[in-house]
């Protein structure tokens, strides 16, 4: 298929589920475009075996998308980027520390948890994996996905500090996976641990990005408040995260980070001081549209990603087996940072269950189990991340906000 003919199917496909949903089904439309497009697969699956055009067309879809590199090349930068300008810098400043430490600290438990206990999980399957490679999966799975989490506590009812810590660990997290991710990945290529070469890893990517996100923020907002026109405005949003990305990732520096910070800087400081309240009214609903068409897309992707993923029964099972094990690992990862900071910062009540079920995980757990080379049990990682996904974007996406409903009047209740 030409990029013509799959960008045709994919937006009319996306439009049309996301009509279905707001019409019949009323989900957040991420969950409803989801579910549509697995009950779409499932449908197609049934008649693969008959070889039926519908079927081998569909397949032939899937796979003229490479959807690791659409997603962490071309879509995170905009969702990032849109996500993060509206953020309330200020109050983001109050959660600061919360926020670092689940995105640092947390993630890094929650990576050695999971590739311990799969590891077990896969010898207990007559299935072993070298521990390394355990661990890379640990890497993928441990960091919440903040295109999910943004796209679904939309629609979720959770206090707003809460929100705030949830979707700003989120949104810094994926500079710290990605460093992890890559260390753990050439140890696992060549073998060699150096704890010196992943620190300047850490600071390059990380830390560079941080500092560059920083500077293109900036630039932008001298750049915006020099001029008085929404649309040329608008442009230079654009360019600043097209060209920014791109410039990151020639300067091996980490590109969602650069984003995430220079969205915050424009949403905040250029918003406030450098725009009419005309280019602010166009600019929320440009990037409020980018963010809602992208979702869309990325959203119904994950959807139909299942017809080429290969499934074996033992592996399955471990999937299955192992949403419990991320969910444990997320709950020890919350729990020891909010036990660090218990004396000097203030949680709300029940804290660590609802940042627990609301760290979900999305399109970059998938994105990087795709990145995976054949020997590093690439086709099984894949299936098991998949798993892992799709439940915790339709169970934990559909009920955090009634689970924070339910705790919070149970704390109200016992008070009165």
């Amino acid at each position: 298929m030409n990029i013509n003919e799959i960008l045709t199917i994919t937006i009319v496909l996306a439009a049309l589920f996301a009509y279905i949903n707001h019409r019949w089904i009323k989900w957040p439309p991420t969950i409803g475009i989801m579910v549509l497009s697995l009950l779409t697969s499932l449908l197609l699956v049934a008649f693969v075996g008959s070889r039926s055009i519908l079927s081998l067309k569909a397949i032939q879809l899937v796979s003229s998308i490479d959807f690791q590199d659409v997603l962490m090349n071309f879509m995170l930068s905009f969702l990032l980027f849109a996500g993060a300008i509206h953020i309330d810098a200020h109050k983001l400043q109050k959660e600061r520390w919360p926020v670092i430490i689940l995105a640092t600290i947390g993630t890094l438990i929650s990576t050695f948890l999971v590739g311990g206990m799969v590891w077990y999980l896969f010898i207990l399957f007559n299935f072993p994996i070298p521990f390394i490679y355990c661990l890379l999966f640990g890497a993928l799975i441990s960091p919440t996905d903040p295109i999910a989490v943004l796209g679904i506590l939309k629609e979720a009812k959770i206090p707003s500090s809460l929100k705030l810590k949830i979707s700003g660990e989120s949104l810094f997290n994926d500079g710290v996976a990605v460093v992890i991710f890559i260390s753990i990945a050439d140890v696992a290529r060549s073998g060699n641990f150096l704890a010196v070469d992943i620190g300047k890893l850490f600071l390059q990517e990380a830390v560079g990005g941080l500092l560059f996100g920083f500077l293109l923020g900036y630039l932008g907002y001298w750049a915006l408040e020099s001029i008085d026109d929404y649309k040329v405005e608008v442009l230079m949003t654009l360019a600043i995260v097209m060209g920014g990305y791109f410039i990151a990732g020639h300067l091996h520096v980490s590109g969602p980070l650069a984003m995430v910070v220079s969205g915050i800087i424009i949403g905040n400081k250029a918003k406030k001081e450098g725009m009419s309240r005309l280019t602010r009214d166009y600019l929320g609903k440009f990037w409020e549209m980018i963010d809602e068409i992208l979702n869309a897309i990325l959203f119904l992707l994950i959807g139909f990603e299942m017809l080429v993923i290969k499934i074996t029964s033992p592996v399955f099972i471990v999937g299955l087996i192992s949403i419990i094990i991320v969910l444990l690992a997320r709950w020890i990862s919350v729990l020891i940072p909010v036990f660090l900071l218990r004396y000097k910062l203030r949680f709300e009540k029940h804290a660590v269950a609802i940042l627990t079920w609301g760290g979900l995980r999305g399109g970059i757990s998938v994105a990087l189990a795709l990145s995976l080379g054949k020997n590093m049990y690439r086709d099984e990682f894949v299936l098991v991340t998949y798993i892992i996904v799709v439940f915790s974007i339709l169970v934990q996406g559909l009920t955090i906000g009634k689970l924070t409903k339910k705790l919070l009047s149970k704390s109200t209740k016992i008070k009165s």
